[in-house]
Protein backbone atom coordinates (compact mmCIF):
# COMPACT_ATOMS: atom_id res chain seq x y z
CA UNK A 1 0.00 0.00 0.00
CA UNK A 2 1.12 3.55 -0.76
CA UNK A 3 1.32 5.84 2.32
CA UNK A 4 -0.66 8.93 1.60
CA UNK A 5 0.20 11.03 4.29
CA UNK A 6 3.71 12.97 3.19
CA UNK A 7 2.14 13.57 -0.46
CA UNK A 8 2.15 16.48 -1.81
CA UNK A 9 -0.82 18.47 -3.27
CA UNK A 10 0.54 18.01 -6.45
CA UNK A 11 1.16 14.11 -5.61
CA UNK A 12 -2.48 13.44 -4.78
CA UNK A 13 -3.72 15.56 -7.77
CA UNK A 14 -1.89 13.30 -10.07
CA UNK A 15 -2.81 10.06 -7.31
CA UNK A 16 -6.47 10.90 -8.05
CA UNK A 17 -6.27 11.37 -11.69
CA UNK A 18 -4.99 8.29 -12.11
CA UNK A 19 -7.94 6.50 -10.48
CA UNK A 20 -9.65 8.69 -12.44
CA UNK A 21 -10.92 11.69 -11.07
CA UNK A 22 -10.83 15.01 -11.56
CA UNK A 23 -7.50 17.34 -10.47
CA UNK A 24 -9.33 19.07 -7.39
CA UNK A 25 -9.67 16.09 -5.82
CA UNK A 26 -5.92 16.10 -4.94
CA UNK A 27 -6.51 19.58 -3.25
CA UNK A 28 -9.38 17.87 -1.11
CA UNK A 29 -7.18 15.14 -0.03
CA UNK A 30 -4.46 17.36 1.11
CA UNK A 31 -7.33 19.22 2.94
CA UNK A 32 -8.31 16.07 4.87
CA UNK A 33 -4.94 14.41 5.62
CA UNK A 34 -3.07 17.85 7.33
CA UNK A 35 -5.25 20.24 7.89
CA UNK A 36 -8.08 17.96 9.11
CA UNK A 37 -5.34 15.44 10.25
CA UNK A 38 -7.81 12.76 9.23
CA UNK A 39 -6.26 9.46 10.22
CA UNK A 40 -8.84 7.21 7.96
CA UNK A 41 -9.47 7.23 4.60
CA UNK A 42 -13.45 7.14 5.26
CA UNK A 43 -13.45 9.47 7.65
CA UNK A 44 -13.25 12.00 4.17
CA UNK A 45 -16.85 12.54 3.95
CA UNK A 46 -16.67 14.84 0.72
CA UNK A 47 -15.40 12.57 -1.16
CA UNK A 48 -17.50 9.65 -3.07
CA UNK A 49 -17.90 6.41 -1.40
CA UNK A 50 -16.64 5.07 -4.86
CA UNK A 51 -13.73 7.25 -5.28
CA UNK A 52 -12.84 6.19 -1.08
CA UNK A 53 -13.15 2.42 -2.14
CA UNK A 54 -10.63 2.92 -4.99
CA UNK A 55 -8.58 4.52 -3.08
CA UNK A 56 -8.54 1.70 -0.48
CA UNK A 57 -7.24 -0.79 -2.86
CA UNK A 58 -3.59 1.04 -3.19
CA UNK A 59 -3.09 3.97 -0.60
CA UNK A 60 -3.15 3.82 2.85
CA UNK A 61 -3.04 6.47 6.02
CA UNK A 62 0.30 5.36 7.99
CA UNK A 63 1.37 7.71 10.39
CA UNK A 64 3.64 5.35 12.28
CA UNK A 65 2.92 4.41 16.25
CA UNK A 66 4.09 5.56 19.44
CA UNK A 67 5.58 2.12 21.06
CA UNK A 68 7.03 3.82 24.14
CA UNK A 69 6.16 7.25 26.28
CA UNK A 70 8.57 8.54 28.81
CA UNK A 71 7.68 11.81 31.04
CA UNK A 72 9.38 13.67 33.31
CA UNK A 73 7.38 14.05 36.13
CA UNK A 74 8.79 17.68 37.19
CA UNK A 75 8.39 19.73 34.08
CA UNK A 76 6.55 17.34 32.01
CA UNK A 77 8.57 16.63 28.99
CA UNK A 78 7.51 13.71 27.31
CA UNK A 79 9.92 11.50 25.23
CA UNK A 80 8.25 9.33 22.61
CA UNK A 81 9.50 6.34 20.50
CA UNK A 82 7.84 6.29 17.09
CA UNK A 83 8.21 3.33 15.31
CA UNK A 84 7.50 3.29 11.18
CA UNK A 85 5.98 0.83 9.02
CA UNK A 86 9.61 -1.07 8.46
CA UNK A 87 10.02 -1.60 11.83
CA UNK A 88 12.77 0.74 12.18
CA UNK A 89 12.23 3.80 15.48
CA UNK A 90 13.32 7.40 16.26
CA UNK A 91 12.30 9.89 19.10
CA UNK A 92 11.03 12.93 19.57
CA UNK A 93 10.78 14.93 22.76
CA UNK A 94 7.92 17.29 23.73
CA UNK A 95 8.80 20.66 25.32
CA UNK A 96 6.40 22.77 27.52
CA UNK A 97 7.65 26.82 27.22
CA UNK A 98 5.52 30.08 27.41
CA UNK A 99 4.96 30.21 23.96
CA UNK A 100 3.10 26.67 23.76
CA UNK A 101 4.70 23.21 23.03
CA UNK A 102 7.75 22.55 21.17
CA UNK A 103 8.53 19.29 19.28
CA UNK A 104 12.49 18.23 18.61
CA UNK A 105 11.99 15.79 15.92
CA UNK A 106 14.25 13.35 14.31
CA UNK A 107 15.39 13.33 10.56
CA UNK A 108 16.95 10.70 10.16
CA UNK A 109 17.03 6.65 11.75
CA UNK A 110 20.72 7.12 13.14
CA UNK A 111 23.20 9.03 12.05
CA UNK A 112 26.47 9.58 10.25
CA UNK A 113 28.02 12.10 11.78
CA UNK A 114 30.04 10.61 14.85
CA UNK A 115 29.94 13.34 16.94
CA UNK A 116 31.84 11.94 20.07
CA UNK A 117 28.95 13.27 22.74
CA UNK A 118 25.80 12.08 21.34
CA UNK A 119 24.14 8.97 21.37
CA UNK A 120 22.46 9.32 17.73
CA UNK A 121 25.75 7.63 16.20
CA UNK A 122 26.37 4.69 17.73
CA UNK A 123 25.56 2.18 15.32
CA UNK A 124 25.50 4.72 12.52
CA UNK A 125 23.52 5.71 9.94
CA UNK A 126 20.39 3.16 8.98
CA UNK A 127 17.93 5.30 6.55
CA UNK A 128 16.70 8.67 5.56
CA UNK A 129 13.08 9.71 7.48
CA UNK A 130 10.35 10.23 4.44
CA UNK A 131 8.80 13.84 4.48
CA UNK A 132 5.64 12.08 6.00
CA UNK A 133 7.76 10.44 8.70
CA UNK A 134 9.12 14.07 10.22
CA UNK A 135 5.72 14.85 10.07
CA UNK A 136 4.30 11.85 11.58
CA UNK A 137 6.22 12.86 15.05
CA UNK A 138 4.36 16.23 15.03
CA UNK A 139 0.83 14.27 14.42
CA UNK A 140 1.37 12.13 17.11
CA UNK A 141 2.56 14.09 19.45
CA UNK A 142 -0.36 16.42 19.33
CA UNK A 143 -2.48 13.20 19.38
CA UNK A 144 -0.67 12.14 22.44
CA UNK A 145 -1.72 15.35 24.73
CA UNK A 146 -4.54 16.72 22.43
CA UNK A 147 -2.59 20.08 21.79
CA UNK A 148 -1.48 22.08 19.32
CA UNK A 149 2.49 22.28 18.67
CA UNK A 150 3.44 25.75 18.69
CA UNK A 151 7.17 25.22 17.22
CA UNK A 152 9.37 22.46 15.99
CA UNK A 153 13.10 21.97 16.21
CA UNK A 154 14.79 19.27 13.78
CA UNK A 155 17.26 18.47 16.34
CA UNK A 156 16.15 15.02 16.74
CA UNK A 157 18.33 11.73 15.82
CA UNK A 158 20.14 12.18 12.46
CA UNK A 159 21.75 15.45 10.53
CA UNK A 160 18.92 16.86 8.91
CA UNK A 161 21.35 18.54 5.74
CA UNK A 162 22.16 14.94 4.84
CA UNK A 163 18.06 14.13 3.79
CA UNK A 164 17.66 17.95 2.46
CA UNK A 165 15.10 17.10 -0.26
CA UNK A 166 13.09 15.05 2.28
CA UNK A 167 13.40 18.32 4.98
CA UNK A 168 12.15 20.89 2.31
CA UNK A 169 9.19 18.98 0.93
CA UNK A 170 8.43 18.34 5.49
CA UNK A 171 8.98 21.76 5.94
CA UNK A 172 6.64 22.57 3.22
CA UNK A 173 3.59 20.40 4.16
CA UNK A 174 4.18 21.51 7.82
CA UNK A 175 3.83 24.97 7.29
CA UNK A 176 1.13 25.11 3.83
CA UNK A 177 -0.65 21.91 5.73
CA UNK A 178 -0.13 21.99 8.72
CA UNK A 179 -0.37 25.54 9.44
CA UNK A 180 2.97 25.89 11.37
CA UNK A 181 4.71 29.05 9.81
CA UNK A 182 8.70 28.80 8.74
CA UNK A 183 9.78 31.14 11.39
CA UNK A 184 8.76 28.54 13.76
CA UNK A 185 10.96 25.72 12.52
CA UNK A 186 14.83 25.46 13.72
CA UNK A 187 16.99 23.13 11.60
CA UNK A 188 20.13 22.03 13.16
CA UNK A 189 23.22 21.07 11.14
CA UNK A 190 26.60 20.12 13.04
CA UNK A 191 28.36 22.35 9.89
CA UNK A 192 27.84 21.04 6.49
CA UNK A 193 29.40 23.53 4.60
CA UNK A 194 27.52 23.25 1.25
CA UNK A 195 24.37 22.12 2.52
CA UNK A 196 24.23 25.43 4.37
CA UNK A 197 24.65 27.86 0.73
CA UNK A 198 22.44 25.64 -0.51
CA UNK A 199 19.68 26.05 2.41
CA UNK A 200 20.45 29.69 2.19
CA UNK A 201 19.35 29.99 -1.49
CA UNK A 202 16.09 28.48 -0.54
CA UNK A 203 15.33 31.59 1.53
CA UNK A 204 12.96 29.51 3.70
CA UNK A 205 12.57 32.38 6.52
CA UNK A 206 13.51 29.69 8.78
CA UNK A 207 15.75 29.53 12.14
CA UNK A 208 19.19 28.23 11.58
CA UNK A 209 21.18 26.15 14.46
CA UNK A 210 24.69 25.21 14.31
CA UNK A 211 26.37 22.69 16.55
CA UNK A 212 29.86 24.88 17.51
CA UNK A 213 30.83 22.84 20.59
CA UNK A 214 34.45 24.63 20.11
CA UNK A 215 36.01 27.60 19.14
CA UNK A 216 38.82 25.36 18.53
CA UNK A 217 39.72 23.68 15.46
CA UNK A 218 41.59 20.91 17.01
CA UNK A 219 39.09 20.12 19.06
CA UNK A 220 36.42 20.75 17.42
CA UNK A 221 37.91 18.10 15.20
CA UNK A 222 38.00 15.68 17.99
CA UNK A 223 34.77 16.45 18.70
CA UNK A 224 33.11 16.39 15.65
CA UNK A 225 34.66 13.98 12.57
CA UNK A 226 33.10 16.70 9.95
CA UNK A 227 34.89 19.56 11.48
CA UNK A 228 37.82 17.93 9.15
CA UNK A 229 36.01 18.39 6.57
CA UNK A 230 34.76 21.62 7.19
CA UNK A 231 37.09 24.00 9.00
CA UNK A 232 35.60 26.17 11.50
CA UNK A 233 36.66 29.36 9.22
CA UNK A 234 34.95 27.82 6.42
CA UNK A 235 31.93 27.11 8.24
CA UNK A 236 31.62 30.61 9.25
CA UNK A 237 32.15 31.93 6.07
CA UNK A 238 28.92 29.77 5.15
CA UNK A 239 26.93 30.78 8.64
CA UNK A 240 27.54 34.76 7.12
CA UNK A 241 26.46 34.12 4.16
CA UNK A 242 23.47 32.42 5.21
CA UNK A 243 22.62 35.65 7.53
CA UNK A 244 23.21 38.04 4.64
CA UNK A 245 20.59 36.34 2.10
CA UNK A 246 18.44 35.47 4.87
CA UNK A 247 18.43 37.72 7.60
CA UNK A 248 17.78 34.99 9.78
CA UNK A 249 20.35 34.80 13.14
CA UNK A 250 22.17 31.71 13.55
CA UNK A 251 22.21 30.11 16.80
CA UNK A 252 25.98 28.54 17.53
CA UNK A 253 25.11 25.59 19.71
CA UNK A 254 27.72 24.92 22.70
CA UNK A 255 27.68 22.06 24.65
CA UNK A 256 29.46 22.72 27.94
CA UNK A 257 32.53 19.67 28.31
CA UNK A 258 34.31 19.55 31.66
CA UNK A 259 38.10 20.47 30.97
CA UNK A 260 37.43 20.08 27.20
CA UNK A 261 35.49 23.46 26.34
CA UNK A 262 34.61 25.29 29.19
CA UNK A 263 38.31 27.01 29.63
CA UNK A 264 38.90 30.31 30.03
CA UNK A 265 40.88 30.21 26.70
CA UNK A 266 37.30 29.20 25.15
CA UNK A 267 36.08 32.23 26.80
CA UNK A 268 38.40 34.41 24.71
CA UNK A 269 38.52 32.77 21.79
CA UNK A 270 34.75 32.64 21.36
CA UNK A 271 35.05 36.47 22.52
CA UNK A 272 37.72 36.96 19.63
CA UNK A 273 35.46 35.27 17.40
CA UNK A 274 31.83 36.49 17.29
CA UNK A 275 32.06 39.87 18.92
CA UNK A 276 30.57 42.10 16.93
CA UNK A 277 28.73 39.46 14.60
CA UNK A 278 25.37 40.06 16.05
CA UNK A 279 25.77 35.98 16.53
CA UNK A 280 23.92 34.22 19.84
CA UNK A 281 25.53 31.07 21.64
CA UNK A 282 23.27 28.74 23.37
CA UNK A 283 25.14 27.31 26.31
CA UNK A 284 24.02 23.71 26.57
CA UNK A 285 24.67 21.61 30.08
CA UNK A 286 25.51 18.23 28.35
CA UNK A 287 23.45 15.49 29.12
CA UNK A 288 26.37 12.69 28.97
CA UNK A 289 25.98 9.50 27.47
CA UNK A 290 27.03 6.32 29.05
CA UNK A 291 29.08 5.49 26.18
CA UNK A 292 31.40 8.20 26.11
CA UNK A 293 33.87 9.82 28.75
CA UNK A 294 32.72 13.20 28.29
CA UNK A 295 31.07 15.00 31.48
CA UNK A 296 29.06 17.77 31.79
CA UNK A 297 30.67 21.25 33.18
CA UNK A 298 29.36 22.62 36.30
CA UNK A 299 31.02 26.27 34.42
CA UNK A 300 28.06 26.98 32.98
CA UNK A 301 26.66 30.20 34.65
CA UNK A 302 30.44 31.91 34.88
CA UNK A 303 30.80 30.84 30.99
CA UNK A 304 27.49 32.68 30.34
CA UNK A 305 28.46 35.66 32.33
CA UNK A 306 31.68 36.16 31.03
CA UNK A 307 30.64 35.89 27.58
CA UNK A 308 28.04 37.91 28.22
CA UNK A 309 30.54 40.74 29.73
CA UNK A 310 32.40 40.55 26.46
CA UNK A 311 29.50 41.57 24.34
CA UNK A 312 28.33 38.65 22.97
CA UNK A 313 24.93 37.60 22.85
CA UNK A 314 24.21 34.66 25.19
CA UNK A 315 22.01 32.14 26.49
CA UNK A 316 21.61 28.61 28.85
CA UNK A 317 19.79 26.59 27.17
CA UNK A 318 16.91 25.38 29.85
CA UNK A 319 17.58 22.30 31.57
CA UNK A 320 14.24 19.83 30.88
CA UNK A 321 13.87 15.85 30.96
CA UNK A 322 16.74 15.56 33.13
CA UNK A 323 14.47 12.38 34.40
CA UNK A 324 14.23 10.32 31.40
CA UNK A 325 16.47 9.55 28.72
CA UNK A 326 16.33 13.02 26.95
CA UNK A 327 19.85 13.20 25.43
CA UNK A 328 19.10 12.33 22.02
CA UNK A 329 19.14 8.81 20.99
CA UNK A 330 19.80 7.53 24.51
CA UNK A 331 16.04 6.02 24.29
CA UNK A 332 16.30 4.63 21.34
CA UNK A 333 19.61 2.70 21.78
CA UNK A 334 18.17 1.77 25.47
CA UNK A 335 15.92 -0.35 23.35
CA UNK A 336 17.83 -1.56 20.56
CA UNK A 337 19.90 -2.65 23.78
CA UNK A 338 16.97 -4.64 25.16
CA UNK A 339 16.22 -6.09 21.50
CA UNK A 340 19.25 -7.38 21.26
CA UNK A 341 19.86 -8.93 24.54
CA UNK A 342 16.23 -10.80 24.30
CA UNK A 343 17.13 -11.71 20.63
CA UNK A 344 13.77 -9.99 19.79
CA UNK A 345 12.44 -6.34 18.23
CA UNK A 346 10.70 -3.92 20.42
CA UNK A 347 7.51 -5.58 21.32
CA UNK A 348 4.53 -4.58 18.48
CA UNK A 349 2.41 -3.35 21.63
CA UNK A 350 2.34 0.27 22.70
CA UNK A 351 4.14 0.75 26.01
CA UNK A 352 3.90 3.89 28.54
CA UNK A 353 6.39 4.58 30.96
CA UNK A 354 3.61 6.98 31.90
CA UNK A 355 0.98 6.80 34.93
CA UNK A 356 -2.81 7.53 33.80
CA UNK A 357 -2.90 9.96 36.73
CA UNK A 358 0.38 11.82 35.45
Amino acid sequence: MINLFGMTKKELTEAAVSLGEKPFRGAQLFEWLYDKRAEDIDAMTNLSKAFREKLKTSYAIDRGEVVLTQRDPVDGTRKFLIRFADGECVESVLMRYEHGLSLCVSSQVGCAMGCAFCASTRGGLIRDLTAGEMLSQIALAEKAVGERVASVVVMGIGEPLMNMDHLFTFLRLAGEGWGIGMRHFTVSTCGLVPEIDRLAEENLQINLAVSLHSPFQETRETLMPVARRYPLEELLKSCKNYFTKTGRRITFEYALMAGVNDRPEDIERLSALFKGRGAHINLINLNPVAESSLKHSENVNFFCHALKKRGIHCTMRRTIGQNIDAACGQLRQKQLARSSSNHQNIESKPMSLESEKS
